[in-house]
């Protein structure tokens, strides 16, 4: 991508407009007659009647509808580049307006968002714009958000297009046949049977894909069921649901590990999908017409050979590969080292010291399980960390599109994927603060007794940290009040020198006596997860898959990953619910001959 002028990014408040919002507004007809214009000047491929509708600092979002990439242009010269590039070979057309709102979440920040649906040449697409007023009392275009949601030729086998046929003592054998893939090798094999593996395959059946998901462990769901047992999600459930099938009503706000592991255990067997657990990925060999043979083990001990066309690794953050800190001396400690992924309950080491290094969740929750069974532990800070409860900052985060009876997670999920990211961090940042004034007692608290905090990067938060770092935050459900009443030991005023016979030493010459030095520090990177899969030279080439780029979009999870017909599918619940659409149909779209160029420039 070339490098051109970079314009700051600032909040369109209605100080800086220099303007007022008028009581006789009419939202609905400002914005009819906005995209009136709009989808005639798309439609005649007329780009100087589109720019004239945008600010001249406005943005154009687009997943996939027109770029076949994810891309982000701010400024009218980058969107006029673009339009000028793309708009023609993509046919727009069929544009048609939905729900309007004025949105007005500060008092000096307002804007008229709409929801639109239009087609392209093979595509269903919909999108989202957000309007500002100008000082002639013209509204203009902030941002433009456009996303491929299908394909037209070839829609998704639900509701009306559901199989209508009845099936007689037939359906069991069918199964049987289908997730054994006897007859044929799948079109697609995911490596990985988590959410992330389980959402894409589901999107690819809905899209008639034959698809086979690997799961090397013993069954769905073990890579939250064998976690530690004091395992939680953070997240509200409203933001977690599946594709196709949401939580049940009664389910709690924030699920338990053990209880999301059998969720989507069931969610694979009543999905139909079709996963060979204990099952293991020996190797992935790619063909000079792009294709791969996959070597997989069975539980048996047999291999089976498959041809596929496309490979989906859905191997979570990092590739699943636990991240050590090289710390000298580990040969001579005579305890017990292991990481958080290998550790399951605080049980194991009663009547034990116990340091945790490391002050993100993960070293939280663990933590917070050993006070709880009377272990003596002590967490280790290396760096700050961004605290925000839970109770408080949730519904500020995620609330004002994910909760109790607000709109479908479809439109919650358009709705969270519209906004650029550098203009959405700018109001991160007010949130951010917010949670703090309402945190301060807690936070107060953790500076008392020497807890080092930060407000993320940027100032922005936690929601920036998991897309650029997936860490550095704890979403605090009581742990930290343990910290403040001193019943989890803090140690952050040096960094560890090297391990002893008995602990660890610090730099400043302090030591800290151990049983067990268990390290809560993430993951390392994917590439050497890749390499063993699918060689080194396949692994040499793949992109930066997480953190984002210059246009604020992640680098390469759910699209081009710097080899054909491979595929990276990671995420949290909602990021893989949203973004598996996503990989699905770029898949498809290459099986059916209608996948476009991709858009670089």
């Amino acid at each position: 991508m070339s490098v051109e002028t970079v314009l700051p990014t600032t909040l369109p408040t209605l100080d800086k407009l220099g303007v007022s919002l008028q009581p006789d507004l009419d939202v609905h007809k400002v914005a009819e007659e906005w995209f009136r214009a709009f989808s005639q000047h798309v439609s005649s491929n007329n780009i100087d009647g589109v720019l004239d509708l945008f600010v001249q600092d406005g943005w154009w979002r687009d997943h996939l509808a027109l770029t076949w990439e994810f891309r982000t242009f701010h400024g009218v010269p980058k969107i006029k580049k673009f339009l000028h590039d793309r708009l023609a070979d993509s046919k727009p057309a069929a544009f048609k307006l939905g729900n309007v709102v004025l949105e007005q979440e500060y008092a000096d920040l307002a804007w008229i968002q709409g929801l639109f649906d239009f087609e392209t040449g093979v595509g269903v697409a919909n999108g989202v714009f957000r309007l500002i007023p100008q000082p002639d009392g013209i509204w203009k275009a902030h941002h433009v958000y456009t996303n491929l949601d299908g394909l037209k030729d070839f829609p998704e086998k639900t509701g009306p297009k559901r199989n209508h046929l009845p099936n007689h003592g037939k359906w069991k054998n069918e199964r049987a046949q289908e997730r054994e893939f006897a007859d044929a090798d799948p079109d697609v094999l995911v490596v990985g049977g988590g959410q992330s593996g389980l959402d894409v395959a589901a999107r690819l059946k809905h899209l008639n894909v034959p698809t086979l998901v690997v799961e090397k462990q013993n069954r769905i769901g073990d890579q939250w069921r064998l976690r530690y047992e004091a395992l939680c999600l953070h997240d509200p459930v409203w933001y977690d649901h599946l594709p196709y099938f949401p939580f049940p009503a009664s389910w709690p706000v924030y699920t338990p590990a053990q209880k999301l592991a059998d969720w989507l255990e069931f969610y694979a067997e009543a999905m139909e999908l079709n996963v060979w657990t204990s099952s293991t990925v020996v190797h992935a060999d790619q063909h000079d017409d792009k294709t791969w043979t996959v070597t997989v083990e069975r539980a048996d001990g047999t291999e089976r050979k498959l041809h596929v066309k496309h490979v989906v690794l859905a191997l979570g953050l990092g590739g699943g590969t636990p991240k050590y800190p090289n710390i000298p001396g580990q040969d001579e400690f005579q305890g017990q080292v292991l990481h958080s992924i290998y550790h399951k309950s605080a049980k194991d080491h009663l009547g034990k010291k116990v340091v945790v290094v490391g002050a993100s969740t993960s070293a939280h929750d663990i933590c917070g399980d050993y006070h709880e069974h009377g272990v003596d532990v002590t967490m280790v800070q290396r760096e700050p960390t961004f605290v925000m409860s839970t109770r408080l900052g949730m519904p500020r985060i995620v609330g004002r599109l994910y909760w109790e009876g607000l709109q479908p997670v479809e439109i919650a999920d358009r709705l969270n994927a519209s906004m650029p990211t550098d203009v959405v961090k700018l109001i991160w940042q007010r949130i951010t603060d917010e949670i703090i004034e309402e945190d301060k007692e807690l936070l107060d608290g953790l500076r008392k007794v020497g807890f080092k905090l930060y407000k993320g990067k940027d100032d922005t938060g936690f929601i920036y940290l998991a897309m650029t770092r997936g860490g550095g935050y704890y979403l605090d459900v009581g742990v930290s009040k343990l910290i403040v009443d001193g019943k989890i030991k803090l140690k952050n005023d040096s960094q560890i020198e090297r391990f002893t016979k008995t602990g660890l030493k610090f730099d400043d010459g302090s030591e800290l006596d151990a049983d067990v030095v268990l390290w809560a520090t993430g993951f390392d990177s994917p590439v050497s997860t890749i390499a063993k899969l699918c060689g080194e030279k396949i692994a040499s080439q793949i992109l930066p898959i997480w953190n984002v780029n210059q246009e604020g979009e992640l680098q390469s999870a759910w699209r081009w990953l710097g080899v054909p017909n491979l595929w990276f599918m990671m995420g949290n619940l909602a990021w893989c619910r949203y973004h598996s659409r996503h990989l699905a149909l770029q898949i498809k779209a290459q099986l059916e001959g209608q996948y476009g160029t991709r858009y670089t420039e």
